[in-house]
C-alpha cells in the first residue's frame, strides 16, 4: 500500500485535471450557481416593480428543464412514435430528433442581457436611424389588459428594424419574445437573440415532428403567460402592403387555448410604418424576381449601423425620417363567438393592423405624386392636405401645423435616397423608381377608395 507508483508526467497532469473538474462540478459549481441564481432573482424582483406586466416565471425557467419538459410532453411523445413508424427507425432515434428540435427552439432568457444591454442598444439604434412617434393610446391599451391575461402583439412586418423598434417601445411594460427565422442563426447574433428571449423557427420545415415540438412550445409559453410578438404575414412585405395572414404560429396559440381555464389570451394589433424602410430596394428586387432571396449580408448591415452610431456620436443628424408605431383595439380570445375560428380571428387581426396603420409624410407624398404626377412644392402641400382630410386623424404621425416644413424635409430625404428630384421647380419621380413609390404608397393605400383597385394590383404577392 505504501509502494511508489511511477507514471508519466502527462498522465499525472491529466489525472489532476479530471480531479479538479470533478471537484468543481460536485462541490463548487452548485454553490456558484446558487449564488448567481439568488442574485438573478433579486434583480428580477426589482425589475418587476417597474414593469406594467412582470417577467413571467416561465421565462425564467432553466433552459435544460424546458427542453426536457418539451421532449417528454405527451403530444410530442405520440408524434415521436408516429415519426419512428413512418421512417422505420427506433423510437429513441425519434426522441433524439425531438430533443434536437427542442434545443433549437427553446431560448435562454437573460434579464440582464434583455434590460441591461439589449433594450439600451435598441434605443440607441432606433434613435440613430429614425425619429420615433408613438400613439398616446398605446400605453392606455396595455394598461387596460387584465394582468392575468397572456398578451400577444400581432405585428405587420415592414423591416428588420421591427425587431429593434417594438421591444424598445414596450420595454416599460414587459419583456417580449419573438419568433426569429433562420437568417439570425449566425454566431454571435444567435447567442444574443437567445439571451433576449427569442426563439428560432424553420419557416420551410414541413415535418410533422418539428411542427408538433414548435406548437407545444408556443402553447406552453402562452399558457405560462409569456408576452410574445408574432408576424402573421410570415415574413417581410415585399410590396409595402399588408399580406394575407399565414396561420402557423397563430393557429398553435388558438388551438392550444382552453376556454375552461381562467386565463385569457389577448391579441394586440400593432401597426408599424416608416418614412424609409432600410431594405426597400432589396425587398422590391426580391418581389420582381418572385423569390425571397435577399442579397443583404450581415456584415453590410452591421457596418451600416456602426456608421450611423459614429455619425450620431459626432452630432450629425442623418436620420431617415420618422418611424411610427400604433396599437389597434385588443382582441380577447375568450370573448370570441368561436374561439377556434383560426382563419376568422387571423383576418380580424389583419384588419386591426390595417385600421391602426400610422400615416407618415413619405407615403402621403408618394400617393400624391403617383396620382397627380409632378407637383410644385406648394401644390404638393395642397395635395397632401387633401389626402389628410380623408384618413383617420388619430393615425396621423406628422404635425399638421408644420405640414410644409415636414413635407420639405421628407422630400429632401427622398431626393437623397434617389426616389424623387426637382425638375423645373416640380417634384418628379425619378426614372425607374415607380416601384419604390408604389412600395411606400401601398402602406396606406387602403385608406383611399379610388386607390384601392390599383393598390391591390400592385400589392399582389409574387408566386414563390
Amino acid at each position: 500500500m505504501t509502494q511508489l507508483v511511477q507514471i508519466p508526467l502527462w498522465l499525472f497532469i491529466l489525472i489532476l485535471l479530471f480531479a479538479a473538474v470533478t471537484a468543481l462540478s460536485h462541490l463548487l459549481l452548485p454553490s456558484v450557481r446558487w449564488f448567481f441564481r439568488r442574485r438573478l432573482e433579486r434583480v428580477v424582483a426589482e425589475m418587476n416593480k417597474r414593469l406594467v406586466r412582470p417577467i413571467e416565471p416561465f421565462r425564467l425557467a432553466r433552459r435544460y428543464d424546458m427542453i426536457q419538459r418539451l421532449s417528454y410532453d405527451p403530444e410530442v411523445t405520440r408524434e415521436i412514435v408516429n415519426y419512428a413508424r413512418e421512417h422505420g427507425v427506433p423510437e429513441n432515434v425519434g426522441f433524439q430528433k425531438a430533443q434536437e428540435y427542442a434545443r433549437e427552439i427553446v431560448p435562454s432568457f437573460s434579464a440582464f442581457a434583455y434590460f441591461g444591454f439589449g433594450i439600451r442598444v435598441a434605443k440607441i439604434l432606433a434613435r440613430s436611424v429614425y425619429r420615433i412617434r408613438t400613439a398616446d393610446r398605446n400605453d392606455e391599451i396595455l394598461a387596460g389588459i387584465p394582468q392575468n391575461a397572456t398578451v400577444l402583439f400581432i405585428m405587420n412586418h415592414r423591416s428588420n428594424m421591427d425587431y429593434v423598434l417594438v421591444p424598445y417601445l414596450a420595454a416599460k411594460s414587459s419583456a417580449m419574445s419573438f419568433a426569429v427565422g433562420e437568417w439570425a442563426r449566425v454566431w454571435p447574433l444567435s447567442r444574443l437573440i437567445r439571451w433576449w428571449g427569442a426563439y428560432f423557427i424553420r419557416r420551410r420545415s414541413h415535418g410533422a415532428l418539428y411542427r408538433k415540438v414548435l406548437a407545444r412550445y408556443v402553447q406552453m409559453a402562452t399558457a405560462g403567460g409569456l408576452t410574445q410578438a408574432i408576424f402573421p404575414e410570415g415574413g417581410l412585405s415585399l410590396t409595402g402592403a399588408l399580406q394575407p395572414p399565414k396561420l402557423g404560429l397563430l393557429s398553435y396559440v388558438i388551438e392550444g387555448f382552453d376556454p375552461s381555464e381562467e386565463q385569457d389570451v389577448v391579441f394586440v394589433p400593432v401597426a408599424i410604418n416608416y418614412d424609409r424602410v432600410l431594405e426597400d430596394r432589396v425587398l422590391i428586387a426580391a418581389h420582381a424576381r418572385g423569390n425571397r432571396r435577399f442579397g443583404a449580408r450581415i456584415s453590410v448591415v452591421v457596418g451600416f449601423f456602426l456608421r450611423k452610431l459614429g455619425e450620431r456620436a459626432r452630432g450629425i443628424d442623418t436620420r431617415f425620417g420618422t418611424a411610427a408605431v400604433q396599437f389597434g383595439d385588443p382582441l380577447s380570445l375568450r370573448a370570441q363567438d368561436d374561439p377556434t375560428d383560426v382563419e376568422g380571428i387571423s383576418n380580424a387581426l389583419i384588419k386591426g393592423i390595417e385600421g391602426a396603420m400610422p400615416i407618415l409624410s413619405v407615403p402621403l407624398i408618394c400617393t400624391a405624386l403617383r396620382a397627380q404626377g409632378p407637383l410644385a412644392p406648394d401644390a404638393l402641400v395642397v395635395a397632401v392636405a387633401a389626402l389628410i382630410k380623408r384618413v383617420p386623424q388619430r393615425n396621423l404621425a406628422l404635425n399638421q401645423d408644420k405640414l410644409p416644413s415636414d413635407l420639405t424635409r421628407a422630400c429632401t430625404y427622398m431626393n437623397q435616397h434617389g426616389i424623387i428630384h426637382l425638375e423645373g421647380e416640380q417634384w418628379t419621380i425619378d426614372a425607374g423608381q415607380e416601384a419604390v413609390t408604389a412600395f411606400y404608397a401601398n402602406s396606406i393605400a387602403h385608406y383611399f377608395a379610388e386607390n384601392a383597385a390599383p393598390a391591390k394590383k400592385i400589392a399582389a404577392p409574387a408566386e414563390l
